[in-house]
């Protein structure tokens, strides 16, 4: 049953809706757990410490962010996997132009599918840079996760790359979540107005928020 609804277009999207949601629940909990770095080097390392030992004595030292990871690696792997493979479907359904042209999509739909390819490569880049710091500038230090980030924006090209990918993240959430509200069965004729405004106040949110923490750096309020 499972290989069938893996077939199937609609479980296709299904799979891409709520594999999307996930990332999306993370995100909002990561950008707020970001936005601690306003408070000091003290307040957020001793965030960065809690994620490590959330669920002791029950769970073992990073066994729960181990957790949340493999959950964030399989939502991120569905969801790229059912798109690709969505994509694919579609151009081998129509493989020839439409003989009338079609109505002018959004912007935000036409770059779909260059969205996720730059959020791909950023995520790649994001573990690399401030996970394992393989391609940390400045001089990586393990357990303190305040100074990696402030050396991250002390560099333009940190700033850039960060930017640029969070913009990109804000115009996938703005489509991707109406999407997914139509995919789940939730959107209707009623509530599509109400769900398009829900999508473009997460996408700012998000998107505000997280390029709030490069600017902090940027701007010295952060240092």
């Amino acid at each position: 049953m499972a290989r069938t609804v893996w077939h199937s277009t609609v479980g296709k999207k299904t799979v891409m809706a709520v594999s999307g949601l996930i990332m999306l629940l993370y995100l909002v909990a990561h950008m707020i757990g970001n936005l601690k770095i306003y408070f000091g080097a003290g307040e957020f390392n001793h965030y960065a410490h809690w994620l490590r030992t959330v669920g002791e004595p029950f769970m073992h030292y990073e066994w729960t962010l181990w957790l949340i990871r493999v959950v964030l690696v399989v939502a991120v792997v569905a969801h790229a996997v059912s798109a690709y493979q969505l994509s694919r479907r579609d151009i081998r359904a129509r493989p020839a132009k439409y003989v009338h042209a079609r109505p002018r999509a959004s912007y935000a739909t036409r770059t779909m599918r260059w969205g996720g390819i730059i959020l791909g490569l950023f995520i790649v880049w994001h573990i690399l840079d401030l996970t394992t710091g393989t391609v940390h500038s400045g001089g990586f230090q393990q357990g303190h996760p305040y100074q990696n980030v402030v050396d991250t924006f002390s560099t333009w090209y940190g700033d850039v790359i960060y930017i640029v990918a969070m913009l990109a993240l804000g115009l996938h959430i703005r489509h991707g979540f109406w999407s997914a509200a139509q995919t789940l069965g939730v959107g209707s004729r009623r509530r599509d107005r109400a769900l398009k405004t829900v999508a473009d106040i997460l996408a700012v949110l998000l998107t505000a928020g997280f390029i709030a923490v490069p600017v902090g750096v940027m701007t010295g309020v952060v240092s």
